[in-house]
């Protein structure tokens, strides 16, 4: 096993907790959820709505992916968080849906909880996995 890279980017928001935004060994990257702040401050606000909400996420997650040199495509694994899990579930799923193609969508979980960071409604993390053509972008 290669050593771990602990990946930090730039363009993506602030952690609200001592964590790496991703972490790689031997090809597979695991991406901490972020939650949707709307800027790179984790102060900055949250969109309204579980759509809005799940598409900054969404978004936020895109940036930490392209700062590893990956895109969504390299994604094997999704878990889901959701802090209002019945009234949200369906219009989430709806957001969610639009960024696979249908026929490449990660294996998932989706877990209703009690509390997520700073009062997000939302939060997503990945396992992704890099082809074994492409180097990490940290080397």
């Amino acid at each position: 096993m290669n050593q771990p890279i602990f990946h930090m980017i730039s363009g993506a928001p602030d952690p609200v907790a001592p964590f790496s935004h991703a972490v790689e060994v031997d090809g597979w990257i695991f991406v901490t959820g972020p939650m949707p702040f709307c800027g790179t401050s984790n102060t900055s606000p949250y969109p309204t709505g579980i759509e809005a909400q799940t598409r900054q996420v969404f978004e936020n997650l895109k940036r930490v992916l392209s700062g590893c040199g990956l895109s969504l495509e390299h994604v094997v694994a999704a878990r889901v968080f959701l802090t209002r899990f019945e009234e949200d579930y369906e219009r989430m799923n709806e957001v969610y849906a639009s960024y696979f193609a249908p026929a490449k969508r990660p294996a998932r979980t989706c877990i209703g909880v009690t509390a997520l960071a700073r009062g997000a409604r939302a939060e997503i993390d990945f396992i992704a996995r890099r082809g074994s053509l492409e180097k990490s972008a940290a080397s």
